[in-house]
């Protein structure tokens, strides 16, 4: 065939962002794919542009990742259409009120008491998906203001939230920390106070929840605006020990909802706190530092989940108090999936002991478990985004978002065989000369190629798949039939002898198998932390890190991150069915 000119520069790109997304590592058979996907015209001629493709990938990866990544810049960026942040099909997404292109900010407020989660993922792609509508600013602000004995802040999860948002595609144009600018907030609470809006209370605890429920003002609530400010620079002083005053904002004691009656705007705290050690010891609560904060830094919409009114009506109180103008709130609902059992103090309690293997453990449902998993960018923010911006709760099955990422790595993704708990089944009777079968990479996708896989005369099956077909003729899938010995299995059992029945395809029994002449060992990582040891064939001795699987009839599965080439086991993550 004639190539187009610009064929090799076609390649290059694909070959880079091949390297580029997986950590300066290329291989030809996935941007052979990526190409032919993106140019169906071509797939004909797909076995003469190996030799260019793997030309052009080996050329890639002997460059840095920095000499790779500029690259792929020159030559545009990822190719459209697998870097093309897919948008929601479904879902809804208003108009910000009073949203000026160019002049939005928008920001994120994780507090670091643990990773980001699937929960999390509105959060990143609702604020990511108006910061590129509005063509505005998104910024990150660490949360970390003092948190109790029960939810401290751990300085490990400042750069676990970065990697998370990372993974999830989204650079933040600024990342701020609250305890940076604690200072900042002490005038603005002066001010609270000479608008005799707020009062020191040195009540015990116990005395003031029982008074404000009945409605009954704080003895201390009394206090002209000289005292409380007298009061206040004490606090700043040292003058008081945790818990002895607080700073609270004066409200309707009558109001319907006890919790908003005179709430706590200031606090003493001698905990270290990871960032700025003893710093401070008198810290806004995390209602009045936004109050200010989204002032000061500029935000003109605040996008976040409905069980944050408290926080709604709070921030409008003060702007009232203070005179000043804030930004609109915009809620959405709850999104929940189903399977994905999360508690970030209980993933915090597991991590911490070493019961899970680290923030990634797919038990967290993490971001970064997802990504371990395979669970792709793309698919993910469709998943997100399809929901719109509902109000409404909204509990799905774990398969919605499997169901989105099989759209995304299936047409690309080989298939390779893997058998679990192996039993060696020697097969008398053998036909003389099959010693390899001739299989495709994927069963709909002819441009991913063929590959030669070895077969007999003895074979590992999934002990599974043998016990209960024990005395029944089954079909080694794509190769030949055979009859398992009568039962039953004893479980020390390792190796069994069948008998050679044909090689027609009949409608029997279908099992998988590896070859015994040459299966490679894999630890395969399963959703609750369960180590599965198994056998795959050779081919997946080859895989590299991040590198996406099919294990047929068992799930699509991604090579991990750590895992040396060339070492047995091959250690990979189950992602979903």
């Amino acid at each position: 065939m004639v190539l187009p000119p610009d064929m090799e520069d076609r390649i290059r790109r694909l070959a880079l962002q091949n390297a580029v997304e997986h950590s300066g590592t290329a291989r030809p058979g996935p941007v052979l794919a990526r190409l032919l996907a993106s140019a169906p015209e071509l797939r004909p001629h797909g076995r003469e542009l190996e030799g260019l493709v793997g030309t052009v990938v080996a050329e890639v990866v002997a460059w840095s990742s920095a000499d790779q990544a500029a690259a792929l810049a020159r030559l545009g960026g990822p190719a459209p259409e697998r870097s093309a942040r897919p948008r929601s099909e479904t879902g809804t997404f208003p108009p910000l009120p009073g949203a000026v292109k160019g002049h939005v900010v928008l920001r994120m407020a994780p507090f670091p008491s643990g990773s980001l989660h699937i929960g999390n993922a509105r959060m990143i792609f609702v604020n990511e998906h108006y910061r590129r509508e509005y063509d505005g600013k998104l910024l990150l602000v660490f949360d970390d203001t003092v948190g109790s004995e029960e939810k401290r802040i751990d300085a490990e999860l400042f750069d676990v939230i970065l990697r998370d948002i990372a993974t999830a595609g989204v650079t933040p144009d600024e990342v701020l920390y609250k305890s940076d600018r604690i200072e900042r907030h002490y005038p603005w609470a002066r001010r609270v106070i000479e608008a005799g809006k707020a009062y020191v209370c040195r009540c015990p605890p116990i005395t003031l929840r029982e008074r404000r429920a009945q409605g009954l003002a704080c003895p201390e609530r009394a206090q002209s605006p000289g005292e409380s400010l007298d009061l206040w620079e004490r606090m700043l002083s040292g003058g008081f020990a945790p818990g002895e005053a607080v700073l609270r904002l004066r409200t309707d004691l009558a109001d319907p909802d006890p919790a908003f009656r005179d709430r706590v705007l200031f606090r003493i705290s001698d905990l270290d706190h990871p960032r700025v050690g003893h710093r401070y010891r008198v810290w806004p609560l995390l209602e009045f530092s936004w109050a200010v904060d989204d002032v000061e830094l500029g935000v003109t919409h605040v996008l976040r989940g409905k069980d944050l009114v408290m926080e709604d009506r709070m921030e409008s109180y003060l702007w009232d108090v203070l005179g000043v103008r804030g930004p609109p709130f915009i809620h959405w609902g709850l999104l929940r999936v189903r399977e994905a059992k999360i508690s970030k103090s209980k993933s915090y309690a597991e991590v911490k002991s070493g019961l899970y293997d680290g923030w990634n453990d797919p038990r967290t449902w993490s971001i970064g478990s997802l990504a371990r998993r395979g669970i792709t960018t793309e698919a993910l923010e469709r998943f997100t985004l399809s929901f719109g911006l509902s109000l409404a709760d909204i509990e799905v099955p774990a398969e919605t978002l499997y169901a989105e990422n099989r759209g995304v790595i299936d047409a690309t993704t080989s298939r390779r065989a893997f058998v679990a708990r192996p039993i060696r089944v020697d097969v008398d009777g053998y036909p003389e000369g099959l010693t390899t079968v001739e299989l495709a990479n994927h069963p709909d996708r002819p441009e991913l190629g063929r590959r030669r896989v070895r077969a007999g005369p003895s074979f590992y099956l999934a002990r599974a798949d043998v016990e209960p077909r024990l005395g029944s003729e089954v079909r080694l899938k794509d190769l030949l039939n055979l009859r398992l010995p009568d039962g039953p299995l004893d479980p020390a059992t390792e190796a069994i002898h069948a008998v050679f029945t044909g090689r027609e395809n009949r409608k029997i029994p279908r099992l998988q198998w590896v070859a015994a002449a040459d299966a490679v060992a894999v630890d395969l990582l399963g959703l609750e932390g369960e180590h599965t040891l198994g056998l795959a064939e050779a081919a997946v001795g080859a895989a590299r890190p991040f590198d996406h699987l099919q294990f047929e009839r068992v799930g699509f599965v991604r090579v991990e991150a750590d895992w040396t080439p060339g070492t047995t086991p091959v250690r990979v993550c189950f992602g979903h069915p």
